[in-house]
């Protein structure tokens, strides 16, 4: 493993490049943020988008996928800013939290939207995270499937021609130029970067038992379905400087709630609070890459300028592996399985190229923290 010289990111994680001088594609994306992009001309470009929607729009002029979590309540905010009417769509996670359900009815009833909740047969959804799980390491297969496939077909089939997005991943974490620089959110992009683990719905056809119209829901229309609407799905954060901090301040001064008690996973008590699985889907990337939630979090607290990277070394120490005892005791009771079965699969799916077996423990070579307590 390699880490970036700037930021506290390995080349391990997905999307992330490092140049000839050792800086990544993350941190390169920030400065994309600062010194090539015209935000003011952006600004006028989404304003453009929001007239060409309302003058083609018949019913709402966007979907907008919603968790209930900081980012959506920006997405939602900006979009009522824009005088547009505002269809929410959500994928009702199994694992939804206590405090994610409040947020969520806060935000349908204070920013004042029409919402759909949408709810897959619990049955369907425990098999599928089960065959994701054993087979790519993966229980987030079937979550983004459905985020990402229900306000599609919902704006192909409504006639809704816009769908915003929140952050742009490949600029905010890691992609390369084009990547960084694009504001469109289509096929090719999910199938790339969706967190699919490059597997499309076929591809669990007849796992557990699966069958095709069992998995309907998480099914994205094809090609030739969106060319007979032909609806724009953006990234908010293509138009606007994406800030985390920021959009976590407007939504709080608006009715959304987070303090450190629902801190799940990573740094900030603010952010992945709405389901008790997402904890596990970043917990299984320590195995998968040899990174937690943390250094996500860090390498952009360094970005910005809030702390520096020796800094961030001592807070990744400080917070250790953050290993989610009780979510993974929940995943467990939802699936049916027992705590073994978890780790047992958790440790087949250990890369064996970063993590070496040394006197009878898994340690990563030149980890960036010497110390660690492996």
């Amino acid at each position: 493993m390699k880490y970036c010289k700037t930021c506290i990111l390995p080349d391990t994680r997905p999307g992330i490049f490092l140049d000839e001088e050792g800086i990544c594609s993350g941190c390169h994306g920030y400065l994309d943020k600062t010194t090539m992009i015209d935000w003011r001309d952006r600004a006028l470009k989404f304003e453009q988008l929001i007239s060409w929607a309302k003058n083609k729009s018949t019913t709402y002029d966007c979907i907008i996928p919603v968790s209930g979590g900081k980012d959506s309540w920006y997405q939602v905010i900006k979009a009522k800013e824009a005088n547009l009417k505002v269809l929410c769509v959500t994928w009702k996670t199994p694992g939804r939290t206590d405090i994610g359900q409040k947020n969520l009815d806060a935000l349908v009833a204070k920013l004042n939207v029409d919402h759909i909740d949408f709810t897959i047969d619990p049955e369907v959804e425990k098999k599928f995270m089960i065959a994701s799980f054993e087979r790519k390491g993966a229980t987030g297969i079937p979550m983004h499937m459905a985020i990402f496939s229900i306000p599609m077909r919902l704006a192909n089939q409504f006639k809704i021609p816009l769908v915003i997005w929140g952050e742009n991943p490949q600029l905010e974490y890691g992609g390369n130029k084009k990547e960084r620089l694009a504001n469109n959110l289509n096929l090719q992009w999910i199938s790339q970067h969706g967190v699919t683990n490059c597997t499309s719905l076929n591809d669990w056809i007849g796992q557990q038992g699966l069958t095709s119209s069992e998995l309907e829901a998480y099914r994205l229309p094809t090609k030739e379905q969106l060319n007979l609407f032909n609806p724009r799905s953006i990234f908010l954060g293509s138009f606007f400087e994406w800030n985390s901090w920021d959009n976590a301040e407007l939504a709080k001064q608006h009715g959304f709630e987070s303090n450190p008690i629902h801190l799940k996973t990573g740094l900030w008590h603010f952010a992945d609070v709405d389901c008790h699985f997402i904890s596990i889907h970043h917990f299984l990337k320590w195995f998968k890459f040899g990174i937690t939630r943390s250094f996500d979090n860090l390498s952009l607290e360094i970005r910005q300028g809030f702390i520096n990277r020796d800094t961030a070394k001592k807070k990744l120490t400080e917070l250790g592996l953050q290993q989610p005892h009780e979510d993974i005791e929940k995943f467990c009771e939802f699936t049916g399985k027992t705590q073994k079965w978890f780790w047992d699969v958790a440790e087949s799916h250990r890369n064996k190229e970063i993590w070496k077996l040394v006197d009878g423990i898994w340690k990563i070579p030149d980890f960036l923290i010497e110390d660690w307590e492996w």
